[in-house]
């Protein structure tokens, strides 16, 4: 006998119209801070950055493939990695799909990583995936959109990610998530955390790239298909604490 709640068919739907006008002012709420976001000012980027890129040798503007609006994902792939971060991943895992109908909407979809190409094109390969995908390496891009982190900031102790100061020192040595992710990444905990997953939005007008918008941690939750789909299973997203619970796609 299951220890949740019960109750007829009446009961429910009366329960489900009071969840419902919950929902609607959360759909209402979410339309709201979209609009706020469109808002925001944009900011012109005057430094010059580069990408490799399977077409070649690339700048910010070129990523735009012609299109106005650019949406990258930082995905966590550091130069010592030996394969992606599992949680970046699936992530990813959901952009095939999507990428072709932002294509088609004015919108360029790419993932961007400071592994060298050639490492991206392999675990591209891998996993399946047709997105573009540009390597930062050697540039700065990364680091100014502060998901890439050099070992002398982490060893000093505090730096910025997520619009506020965090310190990676105590976890560097800690067991967890975080070093099973690191295992699964071929690297150790401190070399993982010098990479951190983020999104960013960038507009092109007139020849001009202007930076938009950027999320970082949780920020990005709204991005994992499958949360969605879990926040609406009956035992929700039902995690125990003790670590993530999903593995690349090829490791089931």
């Amino acid at each position: 006998m299951t220890e949740h709640a019960t109750g007829t068919r009446e009961e429910w739907l009366a329960a489900r119209l009071e969840l419902l006008g919950a929902e609607k002012e959360l759909t209402r709420q979410g339309d709201e801070l979209a609009r706020r976001r469109q808002e925001l000012p944009w900011v012109p980027i005057e430094k010059h950055y580069r990408f490799e890129t399977d077409e070649g040798d690339a700048s910010l503007a070129d990523l735009f493939r012609g299109r106005s609006q650019l949406l990258v994902y930082h995905f966590m792939f550091g130069p010592e990695f030996t394969a992606g971060c599992p949680a970046c991943s699936a992530i990813a895992d959901g952009f095939n799909g999507i990428a072709l109908h932002l294509a088609n909407h004015d919108v360029m979809l790419t993932a961007v990583s400071r592994a060298p190409l050639a490492n991206l094109q392999a675990y591209k390969q891998r996993m399946g995936w047709t997105f573009p995908w540009a390597s930062s390496l050697p540039g700065d891009f990364n680091f100014d959109f502060n998901t890439s982190f050099t070992e002398e900031q982490q060893r000093e102790g505090p730096i910025d990610y997520n619009y506020q100061t965090r310190d990676l020192r105590p976890v560097l040595d800690a067991d967890g998530p975080v070093s099973n992710f690191a295992a699964g990444a071929g690297v150790d905990a401190a070399t993982f955390l010098r990479e951190a997953p983020g999104m960013s939005a960038f507009a092109l007008d007139d020849g001009v790239v202007y930076h938009t918008y950027s999320a970082y941690a949780r920020g990005l939750d709204g991005l994992w298909g499958m949360y969605q789909w879990l926040d609406r299973a009956p035992k929700g997203r039902n995690e125990d604490g003790s670590g993530a619970w999903f593995r690349r796609h090829d490791e089931y």
